[in-house]
């Protein structure tokens, strides 16, 4: 996160939204945003419009029972949401100032409460500009911008003199952008920091060398962003293909080949697998002439050490025979050499790598 810079005094971040809209006027859901993008981007007088809500419980601002919207049919959850968040009460600077101290200071739970409730307008109209890219819905955005809020009450400190907007905003913007990159796609396209930065950037760097006239390629794009060209090109191949799923049939037979069906393999082949258990079975058997001339703690270690699917610990043989842990990997060390040299002289192709330490 950048540094932040103190946010001019004289402006705001957040207006009244809705208030003059009727309870039984018919919503129309994109008039509404857009009315409610061109009001947030206004000023507004602090002296007039910011005053606190008295004679609620524990002086928490709250909404007004009076003027709670009725159901309606033509009437949306986002309306609905926008007209609640126009209900409470926004902050003086000086009582954002006592309220984030209290925050900081002694974890005020009815402190953090107002705090948030302020500034829920400011989550709409950041949320609104990145519906332009979501394009789905924008409460979802909100609700990760709340959460953004409420993680920024936590963390700000009203002494750096930052309006505590100014600060918001950057953790609002931050859980919206990871809430937009998660989901995306049903596959993530952005799982390591590089690809992060890209998918935020890329294609605005790429509008911006164009409206500089230039014709921008991997090379150039790379050295603006600081990384590869290989990165270049494996997120704009992201960017531009789409999710498909591996259980659709390739061509037009019904119960033919599908596209799972031409992934590699993650383990080994038959071929290998076969010419394993092949070694294996040679291996154990010729382990049989050796058998007689080791000793009881050796036999011990060859049968539920070396030749066990869950083998015993170091620790557990040691405390069998009253030895160190140390002792045992000596013997283990000592087996596992008695046994190459008898498996070389048994076996006219035996190779070291069929005895894994």
């Amino acid at each position: 996160m950048r540094k932040a810079a103190p946010y001019p005094s004289d402006t705001a971040a957040e207006v009244e939204i809705l208030d003059d809209v009727s309870p039984d006027e018919e919503i129309d859901t994109e008039a509404v945003a857009n009315d409610l993008e061109q009001e947030l981007e206004s000023d507004f007088d602090e002296d007039e419009n910011l005053a606190l809500g008295e004679g609620s419980p524990g002086g928490l601002p709250a909404p007004s029972p009076s003027r709670l919207p009725t159901p309606a049919g033509g009437r949306d959850s986002l309306h609905i949401y926008l007209r609640e968040v126009s209900r409470f009460p926004l902050l003086k600077p000086e009582e954002e100032h006592a309220l984030a101290l209290r925050v900081r200071d002694h974890n005020d739970a009815d402190a953090a409460f107002r705090l948030v409730s302020s500034h829920l307008r400011l989550v709409v109209r950041i949320a609104m500009d990145f519906q332009r890219r979501w394009m789905q819905n924008v409460l979802d955005l909100v609700q990760e911008g709340n959460v953004g809020l409420m993680r920024a009450v936590n963390k700000f400190d009203p002494d750096k003199g930052i309006k505590f907007s100014y600060y918001a905003s950057f953790w609002i913007k931050a859980y919206i952008l990871k809430f937009i990159m998660d989901n995306w796609r049903m596959v993530k396209i952005g799982t390591t920091q590089v690809q992060r930065k890209l998918f935020y950037n890329l294609n605005r760097e790429r509008q911006k060398l164009i409206a500089q006239g230039f014709d921008p390629d991997a090379a150039m794009l790379s050295e603006r962003l600081g990384v590869s060209e290989e990165q270049i090109n494996e997120m704009d191949q992201r960017l531009a293909s789409t999710d498909l799923s591996l259980n659709v049939p390739v061509g037009d037979d019904v119960g033919g080949a599908t596209r799972m069906d031409f992934l590699p393999a993650l383990g080994p082949g038959i071929e290998d697998s076969l010419a394993r258990e092949e070694i294996s079975g040679l291996v154990r058997d010729r382990l049989k002439g050796i058998l007689p001339k080791l000793n009881e703690k050796e036999l011990y270690i060859l049968h539920h050490r070396l030749l066990n699917e869950e083998p015993v610990t170091l620790r557990e043989i040691g405390e069998r025979y009253n030895v160190t842990r140390e002792r045992v990997r000596q013997l283990e060390a000592r087996l596992l050499e008695k046994i190459r040299q008898h498996l070389t002289l048994d076996i006219k192709d035996f190779s070291n790598d069929w005895i894994q330490t």
